[in-house]
């Protein structure tokens, strides 16, 4: 029973996908590989005592799952990694430059150093609780020995990183602060999820989006910063490579959308205060006045402050907004025609499936994968042959769905409610009332392997590695297990063996069809078969064991053994 709940069988994908990206790492890459594995070390340590003791953490996390610290804290620097294994390959055919290559080191570091603060952040909240009985305690000289071991080992591999890149121009001190800045804003940042969002998520998953996040911000930070003053803080080197025009839209709205519930916030207690002391025709119109300052302060937002910021950081010429349409019809007749393409298939499947939901018994989970195929439908096209666009796409959606949830949360009159209502009907246990986040795992699961994949990509596969994991792996696992699944992976847990088989055989179809595909619009087939195996094995078993947001998880671990 001990061994059984030591090695379940998440850990054991888990470890089966950082053993392949260690093997396939080459030895310019050693200290990064030595540093994954001393991370994956560490997280192993505190997710199997977190799972097997009395102790609690002080937030509430998504009932019914595990706390997913060993696959929250492993997913994002692996895909890093990958991604630098890949440029590695580039760097050494002279295909991509010294700044390309450096700037995702400091990317990487950055990564490994958010979710090396929030495992020793965990690991202090263990060593004070008074109610942990694990037998291998925190407080025990062995269990202080191993985690500060990982801690210095980890700290010192940085420092020596840093220190033979340094003739590039970078001072050490500086970018180790700046490392040290992610770590202490991931800790910052994971507490404040939890407290705003309790219940929300697991400690894995929480891991993961802040991180995510944390990165996102610094970059844009980091930019900023050099454009400001790159003389005495040097990342000019760093943030000095090349950056598309699109990729800093979809960065400016995106953070803009999330810094905005502080803003209005801060702007709703002023209204509050001046309405309650006003008279009672004021206080009836409360919630109008609230969404007039909503929707005021978001287009302000949105036209003013933060194109100001995008011009700031990369030289427009012209408005972003401006920008935009021009880049739209620049190719009027595709994309236009993509659009409207695009319009009629969320019509026609939000209409149908809208109203299975309330007058049928199909249960909820079949439902959602049936937008799984019709991300395929939509997103399948474009990625082949208009993916810039595609990009585009995914930002304006994405802006789409963080306002939409705004203004669930908020309750903003009038369609607060309404779009409450409608995003209730596809919610499954994984949801709470607080927050739905299930559309954003899909969108982001599709969205973030073919953003990843921009510049230099050998591997054909890599950018549709969500819409094959979840589009066509997960979808067909959940509907073949449901339908015919009689052999469960475990007693408790309702996946079955011939789900999982069937998710990995339509996946590998779906492989054999597109690598022709892409051969005949032009792409070089570089993919190994070996990779590709491993890749659909790895990601259909983890979906058949993890009791995390799979979709959050399969799609990044996909790319990243596609990358190798």
């Amino acid at each position: 029973m001990a061994s059984q709940s030591l090695c379940n069988g998440e850990r054991a994908v888990v470890l089966l996908f950082i053993s392949a990206i260690l093997f396939s790492t080459p030895s310019s890459l050693f200290s990064q590989a030595l540093v994954l594995f001393l991370l994956a070390i560490a997280a192993l340590f505190l997710d199997i005592r977190l799972d097997n003791s009395n102790f609690s953490v002080p937030f509430k996390t998504r009932p019914g799952a595990s706390s997913g610290i060993f696959l929250g804290a492993v997913t994002l620097p692996a895909v890093m990694i990958s991604r630098l294994i890949q440029l590695s390959r580039a760097f050494s055919l002279h295909e991509v430059g010294i700044k390309e290559l450096g700037y995702l080191k400091v990317q990487y570091w950055a990564t490994s150093a958010s979710c090396f603060g929030v495992l020793i952040f965990i690991f202090l909240l263990m060593r004070r609780s008074p109610n942990n009985s694990c037998s291998f305690s925190s407080n025990s000289p062995q269990g202080l020995k191993f985690s500060s071991s990982c801690v210095v080992s980890c700290a010192v591999l940085c420092c020596v990183s840093f220190a033979i890149v340094s003739y590039y121009g970078l001072h050490t001190v500086l970018l180790l602060l700046w490392v040290l800045f992610h770590g202490v804003a991931a800790v910052k940042l994971i507490q404040h999820v939890h407290n705003t969002f309790p219940s929300c998520a697991s400690i894995g998953e929480a891991l993961l989006v802040t991180s995510g996040l944390v990165l996102y911000f610094g970059d844009m930070l980091g930019c900023t910063i050099a454009k400001i003053d790159g003389y005495w803080i040097p990342l000019d080197l760093q943030y000095g490579a090349k950056r598309s025009e699109i990729s800093t839209i979809i960065q400016g709205v995106v953070l803009g959308l999330l810094l905005f519930p502080i803003f209005f916030k801060f702007l709703l207690q002023i209204w509050e205060h001046i309405a309650s002391s006003g008279h009672s025709e004021a206080r009836a119109c409360n919630e109008i006045g609230k969404s007039l300052i909503f929707h005021t302060s978001l287009a302000f937002i949105l036209i003013v402050i933060i194109p100001l910021w995008m011009q700031f950081v990369l030289d427009f010429h012209m408005h972003p907004l401006l920008w935009i349409f021009k880049f739209v019809f620049s190719e009027p007749l595709k994309r236009l025609s993509l659009c409207i393409y695009w319009v009629g298939v969320i019509y026609a499947s939000i209409l149908r499936f809208y109203n299975i939901s309330k007058n049928s018994k199909v249960e909820r989970i079949l439902l959602r994968k049936y937008y799984h195929l019709m991300a395929v439908s939509m997103f399948l096209p474009a990625v082949i042959f208009q993916p810039k666009f595609l990009d585009l796409a995914f930002g304006a959606a994405l802006a789409a769905f963080l306002t939409l949830e705004i203004i669930r949360v908020w309750r903003i009159w009038p369609l607060g409610q309404l779009v409450h209502q409608f995003m209730n009907a596809f919610t499954d246990h994984r949801d709470s009332n607080l927050l739905v986040v299930s559309h954003f795992s899909l969108l982001l699961g599709c969205a973030l392997p073919i953003w990843m994949s921009s510049g230099y990509n050998d591997r054909p596969l890599a950018p549709f590695a969500g819409i094959l994991s979840l589009g066509i792996g997960d979808t067909m696992a959940s509907m073949v297990g449901h339908k015919y699944g009689v052999l469960r992976w475990s007693k408790t847990g309702k996946k079955t063996i011939e789900g999982t088989a069937a998710g990995i055989t339509s996946v590998l179809v779906a492989c054999s069809i597109l690598l022709p595909l892409l051969a005949s619009t032009g792409y070089i087939l570089t993919q190994h078969w070996v990779s590709l195996l491993l890749a659909v094995t790895a990601s259909g078993l983890l979906e058949a064991y993890t009791a995390q947001l799979d979709n959050a998880f399969i799609p990044l671990i996909f790319y990243s053994l596609l990358c190798l």
